[in-house]
């Protein structure tokens, strides 16, 4: 079947939205040929600086004729009602119409036969309407209006389109339409300085053999590879070690179009800034890597640069370019270093007095007030020595106003940690500066000096009680603060490092501290925190069951006794005892629920031991007794595996009362009495889950 080649030749495409408009590209053709009844076997797309390049493979040459069955008006209806259902489908008298029965009466049915369109036609027909009505997130309006079109808008100004349509063995068709004066057939152009001239193309593999030949790698994915490929080998030879950085390589791999990997250097002089400052400076300006020793994983004064060009004096003149450009960036960064350097961090804390962090929340300097006391409050219930941690809240955020991070904001906290350190302050509280940021996504690292583990609780638990206390919450997908974020950060943080910390009585403290904080918000952030944790536990695998099983309880302000619980009732229920104990628990569940509704009341209260029939009563009744203060001593003592194996011991006797005994009792008493008996099932079973949430 036919193939379609399409590319379109432009200005430049910043990199950044290049992935993007290759997949929208693949996505809206395809979806466009679909919708038109053109299933198709496969489609690919590719970008490259000037174009985006899509082919798509298996398509039918021509659309499939449409057969139509239209129902019209009531045989014997209005005579305008007729007319219009003949004019609409196209019959000339009701002679070609057929006649359905159906309950409400007898019906005309016109049968139309559509025919379908050669696809190169529909091709010529949905394209120019997908090209000018592309999603760009920006875009500028170029080109002359004209009597048939108006001016495009496009990511950047399009020179010309290649689209053919054809079968291999034979010249492929073009697809013709207009674009607003943009040349459509099967000219293409190679590299901008090493194979200026035109091309022409006929299907997708001659394209891309002849675009290689023109010094045009298509596939990102490739030029990446070669990038690369060439990178390592070339710091490799001189004894070095490249500094991998995927995002880099894919924003470098999107610059190029014939990747040319060359090595520069710097002054060594510059190698005493910290290493992220050198990288940040050369990664943001020029976008080159950086180069490391790999035996002491330092960096050296060696960077790669990814040129576009073959130069004739093998790259001299672009290694010389970058090398000015980084040098005096280096620079700048070495002043803007040394200078902070210059001032101590806690000197630059009443800055803070005149920054607002949030209107309603007051300034950073409050915010920075709070934290230092929440940590302080926090240090003892995890361990962490209360001097460092209050230090180190106090110094964590001041940072912010030096000129590095204000030059560079990824690397706040980080400069927070060198300027801590070589003003003498204790490596604990230079590490929570830049910690406390930590973990900032669901693989990001976690803390674990009690310290910096204490401040970045502080630091999240302070942001959530604080805008909870102003009413602004997450609503919807929208979460400008960031709050699902930090609610995981905590969660992150007490359940990695196996931490006990009551949540409840922590918020309403700090709550305290806040102006308008009403006593209902407390309990509203855990039950965001809950949310927050049955995601994650379900993320890792944990049944959503076994999860509600347990929040059913209360209790979810200390979040590590809650996991632990889960992790137990899994296993329990993965064994035969726990599988047949929830049976059992549900059926006693189902009845009672049954017999409470038609009673209209609950059957609590201990069942009378004199009313007691049949033995299985009484085993049952006996193992409840042992039972429920055992399993509820081994949660008490929060050993969730012992009070798991205290309740399997109930499934003897809860299988046996099941078989021999009628709970519905034709004497009233003794119902009641055995109705009580399965309450008190339900409860022995609630000292470790709430067995009705569970699924079979």
């Amino acid at each position: 079947m036919p193939d379609l080649l399409l590319e379109l030749f432009s200005e430049e495409i910043p990199a950044r939205m290049q992935a993007k408009a290759a997949e929208d590209l693949r996505r809206i053709v395809t979806d466009r040929l679909v919708a038109e009844g053109l299933v198709y076997e496969g489609a690919k797309a590719f970008a490259t600086p000037r174009r985006l390049t899509l082919t798509v493979h298996g398509i039918p040459a021509r659309q499939s004729d449409l057969k139509q069955e239209r129902k019209g008006p009531r045989v014997g209806g209005a005579e305008a009602a007729i007319q219009g259902f003949l004019k609409a489908t196209g019959l000339n008298s009701l002679d070609e119409a057929k006649i359905q029965r159906d309950p409400k009466g007898d019906f005309y049915i016109a049968l139309t036969e559509k025919p379908g369109k050669p696809t190169v036609d529909v091709l010529a027909e949905i394209l120019p309407l997908i090209i000018r009505t592309f999603p760009w997130p920006k875009q500028m309006r170029w080109g002359a209006a004209s009597a048939k079109s108006s001016a495009l808008t496009w990511v950047r100004p399009l020179h010309s389109i290649v689209a053919t349509f054809g079968i291999e063995t034979e010249e492929p068709e073009v697809v013709q339409f207009d674009l607003g004066g943009v040349s459509v057939g099967q000219t293409t152009y190679g590299h901008r300085f090493l194979a200026p001239d035109a091309i022409q193309v006929r299907r997708f593999d001659d394209y891309v053999a002849k675009l290689q030949a023109a010094k045009v790698v298509l596939d990102p994915e490739r030029r990446k590879e070669i990038i690369l490929a060439d990178a390592r080998q070339l710091t490799f030879a001189q004894g070095y070690e490249l500094v991998e950085d995927p995002a880099l390589l894919d924003e470098v791999a999107g610059l190029v179009e014939w990747p040319v990997v060359l090595m520069g250097s710097f002054d060594k002089d510059f190698l005493s800034i910290p290493d992220e400052v050198i990288r940040a400076t050369i990664r943001a300006n020029q976008k080159c890597f950086v180069v490391r020793d790999p035996k002491t994983q330092k960096l050296t004064n060696k960077f790669i640069i990814t040129a576009n060009i073959e130069a004739s004096d093998g790259g001299t003149a672009i290694i010389a370019g970058n090398e000015r450009v980084i040098r005096a960036r280096l620079s700048d960064a070495k002043f803007f270093y040394e200078t902070d350097l210059k001032t101590k961090l806690e000197s630059r804390l009443p800055k803070f007095e005149q920054i607002v962090f949030h209107e309603k929340l007051g300034t950073q300097a409050a915010r920075i007030a709070r934290i230092e006391k929440l940590a302080a409050e926090i240090a003892p219930l995890v361990g962490a020595d209360a001097t460092k941690t209050k230090r180190a809240a106090q110094l964590a955020k001041t940072d912010l106003l030096t000129e590095v991070v204000g030059e560079f904001p990824e690397l706040q906290g980080l400069m927070g940690k060198y300027y801590a350190l070589a003003q003498g302050e204790d490596a604990a509280v230079a590490a929570a500066s830049e910690d406390h940021y930590k973990p900032q996504g669901p693989t990001d690292r976690v803390p674990s000096d009690l310290v910096s583990v204490a401040v970045a609780l502080a630091d999240k638990l302070d942001t959530l009680v604080g805008f909870w206390a102003i009413d602004e919450k997450p609503t919807g997908s929208k979460d400008p603060f960031a709050l699902r974020r930090a609610a995981l950060g905590v969660i992150r943080l007490i359940i990695e490092n196996n931490l006990r910390l009551k949540l409840k009585s922590v918020a309403l403290s700090h709550a305290s501290t806040m102006t308008g904080y009403d006593e209902s918000k407390p309990a509203d952030l855990l039950a965001f925190f809950a949310d927050r944790l049955k995601g994650q536990l379900r993320d890792q695998g944990a049944r959503h069951d076994l999860v509600d099983a347990v929040f059913a309880l209360g209790g979810q302000d200390d979040l590590l006794m809650v996991v632990r619980r889960v992790e137990a009732l899994g296993k329990f229920l993965d064994s035969d005892d726990g599988k047949n104990l929830l049976a059992g628990t549900k059926r006693a569940n189902n009845i009672l629920a049954i017999e409470e509704k038609k009673d209209k009341r609950k059957f609590d209260g201990a069942p009378d031991a004199a009313l007691f029939k049949l033995d299985e009563e009484k085993a049952l009744a006996k193992a409840i007794a042992e039972v429920g203060p055992e399993a509820s001593s081994a949660v008490a003592k929060e050993d969730f595996a012992g009070a798991m194996t205290a309740m399997a011991k109930l499934r003897p006797a809860v299988d046996a009362f099941f078989d021999r005994v009628k709970v519905n009792d034709e004497d009233a008493s003794v119902r009641e009495n055995r109705l009580k008996l399965l309450n008190e099932i339900r409860a022995a079973t609630r000292a470790v889950a709430d067995f009705s949430k569970i699924q079979d």
